[in-house]
């Protein structure tokens, strides 16, 4: 039923009182319940909802870890695929990490989900579902925040990326200090986001500041190189006012070194961009190590006096495999191993 918008939603519902759209709507948008729950409704007609429009999502696997704070869902979709969710409970704030397409093409060495593969793109209803199924398990907390950092590049499937955020924003009211897109750079759908008057906040997946290392470490970087990417970078922050923010997964004896600070340092000033610094995450087809949290520490160091606003993102949930890059639950993929030369 998240596919629909209320339009669309009353045409579905032809014969009935137009109110009844608005308590569907009620109960599926503000209280976030299952159609079966929605007791405002008739019971037959809610019955023949529930059987003409099941849920997109199938619980196939539900681990926690961090004491509970972190919980895992692997979720199989109506034609067998099947992705993963995140919620992330904080002292501050409740994070669902929601994915984007089924699998991903992008291809990156480190990342789990990259060395499974790609199934297809998902509907602007099956990401909508990931975060409702979110809200309900994080209550009585309230869900605040939304980051488009699970399977997928969600610049690669613009079209429901956009359509999600926007009726996040219109019908949950969530704004752009809420909801956050991260992507490898895909540099011309940076810049046609830029024109979309989204409010939300844009993560880039760099890794690496020279040309020759992120070509391996991201393979998008051989057809849209970092040149073109900052040209990308610094028309969203002229069309939007701002900031945006570097993703780095540290990688012993590959990005962590102090030519990296240094070219780091020189890419992200020109564009006032802050840097969330990621230890790398363990996955079985990549051998490389993450680097150690000394050397994480000096990295940041390093960053900070050359003046560049960084922090160190709280890596959750890697003993189930939910923390950064980690996704992998495609049913189409088959991992590979990967060897990295150091800088």
């Amino acid at each position: 039923m998240y596919e629909y918008e209320p339009a669309a939603l009353a045409e579905l519902l032809v014969g009935e009182p137009r109110y009844r759209v608005d308590q569907i709507w009620q109960g599926l948008w503000r209280d976030g319940l299952d159609l079966a729950d929605i007791t405002t409704i008739p019971k037959t007609l809610r019955a023949k909802l529930v059987q003409d429009f099941p849920s997109s999502l199938t619980v196939a696997n539900d681990v926690e870890s961090d004491n509970g704070a972190t919980r895992k869902w692997v979720f199989r979709l109506h034609d067998g695929a099947t992705i993963e969710t995140v919620l992330m409970r904080y002292a501050d704030r409740v994070t669902v990490c929601v994915s984007s397409q089924a699998g991903c093409a992008m291809g990156c060495t480190f990342c789990a989900t990259g060395q499974a593969g790609y199934s297809r793109q998902l509907t602007p209803g099956e990401v909508i579902e990931q975060v409702i199924f979110a809200t309900r398990a994080a209550a009585p907390r309230r869900l605040s925040n939304v980051v488009f950092m699970g399977m997928g590049e969600p610049l690669a499937n613009y079209d429901t990326t956009v359509a999600v955020v926007r009726r996040l924003h219109e019908h949950k009211g969530m704004s752009a200090r809420h909801l956050t897109v991260s992507t490898v750079g895909v540099a011309p759908a940076i810049e046609r986001l830029a024109t979309e008057g989204l409010p939300l906040t844009l993560a880039v997946s760099l890794h690496a500041a020279n040309n020759t290392t992120r070509d391996e470490l991201v393979p998008l970087n051989r057809r849209y190189p970092l040149e073109r990417l900052y040209e990308a970078c610094q028309k969203w922050i002229d069309a939007t006012s701002r900031r945006l923010s570097f993703e780095w997964a540290l990688i012993d004896g590959v990005n962590d070194t102090d030519r990296a600070i240094d070219e780091l340092a020189g890419y992200a000033s020109g564009l006032n961009a802050h840097v969330n610094l990621i230890p790398l995450n363990p996955t079985p087809g990549y051998l490389v190590m993450g680097s150690s949290p000394e050397r994480v520490n000096e990295f940041r160091d390093g960053l900070v006096d050359l003046g560049i606003n960084v922090t160190v993102r709280n890596t959750r949930g890697r003993s189930i495999d939910a923390a950064c890059g980690q996704l992998a639950a495609v049913t189409n993929g088959k991992r590979r191993s990967v060897t990295l030369r150091s800088r």
